[in-house]
This record gives structure tokens, sequence and C-alpha cells, in this order.
């Protein structure tokens, strides 16, 4: 307690009911084109209808990408998002789209770059870079050109003066903006109306009658999915009145309508680099939690850039399927051509690989598509967390049925499924009445050891994970034997938890004067040793049938089995 310098009664409180934290496993993550959406921002998503709505739809050239990310969210509801995207050529499309050379990433770029206002691009841009963008059409009515206005019909009334600026001694603030879908590539029908924005105001400090912020520009910013502001109309009746405070301003009308179709937005070329440099955002362990790695279509670079990842970080799993050209159209050669691309990756357990690709319904587009199944099988490891706990294996019929699949690319035989497993690949195979399945549970590590199996690998992330966490609240302690007694205490009642959840089948936690020894004291460390003897999955069953004559006692036999 604190030393007291006269008399008296100092009251303090001790914490000693720190315990082992519960751990995120299913956390997914993923990077990858897409059509629409933020860059350079991780954004998580839970289900196909955000993922959409967020990154739009699958198209011709990214399709690969969006199923293996819709595929995950079939099993599970959390993966971690990142917008791939060639910043060089990629573009945002603006009101002036003849002078474009805008591409703003996200929302925070626009806050840095572009809320000052730039005439040079017009109104508006895309609210996010990609030639989806063009589809957009903004058009901006005031009380001067509302009776002229071709979306009249779509507002209650014509813009004037509001309440707010009223009360300020200023007049004619209010406009009303839309959006229209000009081409119909958002809504699936042309001229659609995607957004209206109904009695906003040109004032910089409007507020609305409960309150809120009501200048068109801050409106737009906050509530659009579509649109960016990028500057005031010029085509005003005298001055530039728009964007100043309301008090006592009579805000300049419109001489004609504001009505521009964005243009000059372009996807750009998506390279191998590009995607690695979105699973970067993902490299930081302290500050970013993910469990499962989505790699999509990735080539053997993206694959071995992802094995450095998980194996810097040590509390995620990537999830691969081999080469399209491997399996689909390759009769007779899928084995050699799997073995082929297994045969560029690493050693490791922090990876699995499995054997094929699927043939899916892609209902946007009223296609059927091949998507690789890597996907599926980081959702099925996600599922058995939901139902099971991460030390139980995804494969088997019990736990690894593959969801959305019309057929495999192709279906292994046993004699191929034996050259795979051997090799450290997973078979994905269809069983006539039972479905497809993922048969097999094992990582890329190639010694034998209990590491080389999916469970076993993920049951020590958790423990690791969870224990390192709690092991943090011991830093700037004192290295004594109450310090030490307080980690064993801490440790032991979560891992015979784990232990009554079939995990592991025993354990021991050392930490005592045996390895926290003078030496190590003094160099202000501290060690806790943690005996694990992990619980495996069965892989192999064997089934002995033995036929007796009639008049033999079954207890004359069974021992001699």
């Amino acid at each position: 307690m604190a030393f007291q310098l006269s008399p008296g009664v100092n009251v303090s409180e001790i914490d000693l009911t720190t315990i082992v934290p519960s751990v995120a496993t299913s956390i997914g993550a993923f990077a990858g084109p897409f059509a629409w959406g933020p860059i350079g921002e991780i954004i998580t998503i839970s289900d196909e209808v955000r993922l959409a709505d967020t990154f739009g739809k699958p198209d011709s050239t990214n399709y690969e990408y969006w199923f293996s990310a819709s595929n995950f969210l079939a099993y599970t509801s959390n993966l971690k998002i990142v917008r791939a995207a060639n910043i060089t050529t990629t573009r945002n499309a603006t009101a002036n789209g003849a002078n474009n050379v805008a591409l703003i990433k996200n929302e925070d770029d626009w806050l840095d770059n572009w809320s000052s206002g730039n005439t040079v691009y017009g109104v508006a841009a895309a609210r996010y870079a990609g030639a989806i963008g063009n589809t957009l059409k903004v058009s901006i009515a005031d009380a001067n050109t509302y009776s002229t206005w071709t979306y009249s019909t779509q507002f209650t009334s014509a813009p004037g003066t509001s309440t707010y600026v009223t009360n300020k001694g200023g007049t004619l603030d209010e406009v009303h903006v839309i959006v229209i879908d000009e081409d119909g590539l958002f809504s699936g029908t042309r001229g659609t109306v995607l957004e209206k924005f109904g009695f906003v105001s040109k004032a910089s400090d409007a507020k609305d009658d409960s309150g809120n912020a009501n200048y068109y520009k801050q409106v737009l910013q906050s509530k659009s999915k579509y649109v960016h502001w990028m500057s005031h109309p010029t085509t005003l009746s005298t001055g530039t009145s728009w964007g100043s405070s309301a008090n006592n301003t009579a805000f300049a009308n419109l001489t004609s309508n504001v009505t521009v179709s964005l243009s000059g937005g372009v996807d750009g070329t998506i390279s191998t680099a590009n995607v690695i440099s979105g699973y970067d955002f993902f490299d930081a362990a302290e500050s970013v939690d993910i469990a499962l790695v989505v790699s999509g279509p990735a080539d053997a670079t993206v694959a071995v850039d992802l094995i450095s990842m998980a194996e810097s970080r040590k509390d995620c799993v990537v999830f691969l399927s081999p080469a399209k050209s491997a399996v689909v159209d390759n009769a007779g050669s899928e084995t050699t051509a799997i073995t082929t691309y297994r045969n560029t990756l690493t050693s490791t357990s922090y990876a699995v690989l499995d054997s094929n690709w699927k043939y899916q319904y892609d209902k946007y587009n009223d296609v059927y598509r091949w998507v690789p199944l890597n996907g599926d099988v980081a959702g099925l490891c996600a599922r058995t967390d939901l139902e099971r706990d991460p030390w139980f294996s995804p494969g088997g019929l019990n736990r690894g049925i593959i969801k959305n699949s019309i057929k495999l690319a192709w279906n292994p035989t046993k004699t191929n499924r034996d050259d795979l497993y051997v090799k450290g690949i997973n078979p994905i195979v269809t069983f006539q009445g039972e479905g497809t399945v993922l048969f097999g549970d094992k990582t890329l590590l190639s010694k034998p050891s209990a590491f080389d199996r999916i469970n076993v690998r993920r049951l020590f992330i958790v423990l690791e994970k969870a224990i390192a966490r709690a092991a943090r609240f011991s830093m700037f302690e004192f290295n004594d034997q109450f310090t030490r007694a307080q980690f064993v205490a801490l440790v032991e009642p979560f891992l015979r938890d784990v232990q009554g959840r079939r995990g592991i089948t025993d354990f021991r936690v050392v930490c005592d004067e045996t390895n926290n020894t003078g030496e190590v004291i003094d160099r202000n460390e501290f060690i806790g040793d943690i005996y694990i003897k992990p619980a495996r999955s069965i892989n192999f069953i064997q089934l002995n049938f033995v036929a007796v004559r009639t008049g033999v006692s079954f207890d004359e036999v069974v021992g001699k089995f």
C-alpha cells in the first residue's frame, strides 16, 4: 500500500480475477478485385447481400474472387475484405469525366484530399472508383429551376427557404438532389431513382427540424451510397454564396438545372502485386484480428506471400486451391497438375490445400461459373467453430459437406485420393447420395507431426492466442513465487475446460524455479512451459468382419484377433 505521512486508513483494490479470455477463431480475411466499394480499407461483411451492396455484383472479370468470398459467407457471418486495386489506372467517374484523373480511395481519402472542393471535376463524383460509376446521373434543382425540372414529380413541392435559414435572416437556401441509375447497372433497370435528398440546404451551418446537419454537401457525404460532393454548381445567378453560413445570406439561384451524367470511371487492370498489396492490410496481428484467410483463385506467388504472412502472424490459417487449369477440362492429369502446384509451396502447418473447383449458379448474371473451393473449406472451419470447437476436424460427412455445388471439376477416385493425401492435399469428392465432402484434414506440413492436421494447428492457435493475451497481465510484475503461482492458476482452468470439450487429452503447466532460474529472472524474463497432448481426428478406419463356424463360441476366437 502507499506510505502514509500521518495516521489514517487507506483503502485500495487489487484485482486478482483475471482469466484467460475467449479469442475469435472464425474471422475470415480476403482481398480481391471488385467493381465497387472502398479501396485500401478493411470492411467487415456479414452476408452475401451486404457483399453485393458494398462491393458490387460479380462480373465476368472478378467472379472467381467474388464467389470465393460469398461461399465463405454461406457458412458464417464475419469476413474482413479489402478491395484490391491498381491505383495508377483506377478512376472514379465524375461530372466532368473529360478532365478525369480522380481516384478517391475511400471516405478518409475524400475528407483529406477532396472535401474542400474542386470545380475541375464538376459537382459530383461516383462514391467509389470503377467503370460502374459511369451509370450514375446527378441532378440538382432549386426554387428558380424546379418548375422546368425533369424530376420535379419525385418531390412533394418546390424547394424554397428552410425554417433554419428563415430564422437566421437568409433566403432561398433549399435544393433538391437526385441520383439516377442511368444505364441500370446497379438496379438492373435504366433510369431507376437510386437516391433523392429533398429540401437540403445551401447553407454550411444549416440544421433540419430535428437538429441534424442539413447542408447538402454534408448530407450527400453522410447519406449517399453512390456519390461524393465535389464542388458547388457554377451556373449561379450571382456570386458564390453556396456554402456560406445562413446568417442574413440571400443564396444565389441556379440559372438552369444541373443535370450531369458521370463519366471517366475506370476499373484498372489488377495484377498479382495489387492483390498482394490488398492482403498486406492483414499483416499486423496486433491491430487486425483474423483466423481464416481465403485466397480465392490465388496463383503460387500470392499463395507463397499468404503463407509467409500466416507464419509471421502465427494466429491464422491460409486456405488454398489449385489453379483452374489443373482441374477443369484436364481429365486424367489432375493429380499430376495439383501435385506440381503443391510443390511450388513451402512446407507449413499454417496453410491448407484442397483439390478442386466447383460449378455453381451465378444468379446475378444467370450463368454457371467455375469457382475455387478454398472459400468453402475455410467456411467449413468457421461452421465447425460454431457447431463444435476449432479443434474438431472440418472434414467428413458430419461437418465437411460443401454447399451450393452443382458438380465438381473432377471426382477423385480412391487411388487419386491416396496420391493426393500423401502430399498433404485434401481431396474434395462427391459421394452418391451423400453429397460433396471435404475428405481430408491435412495442413501443408511435410514432416510427420501432430501439426500436419488442421484441427491440431487450429487448437494450438486458440491456446497460444488466448494464453498469450492473458499472460500480458503478468508483464511488469515481479518474477516471484506469487506471480508464477498466479500464472499457473490462470492457465490450468482454461486447459481443463478445453480438455473437457475434447480438445486435448492431457496437459501440464510448469512455471516455477525450475524454468525461471536466477539467470532468467536477472534478464527480466518469465517462462511458462505448457505441455499439451492434442486430441487426434480419425483418418483411417479398419473394420474386420470374421466368419466363424456355427458351433464355435465367440469367446474362443475374439482374443485371436
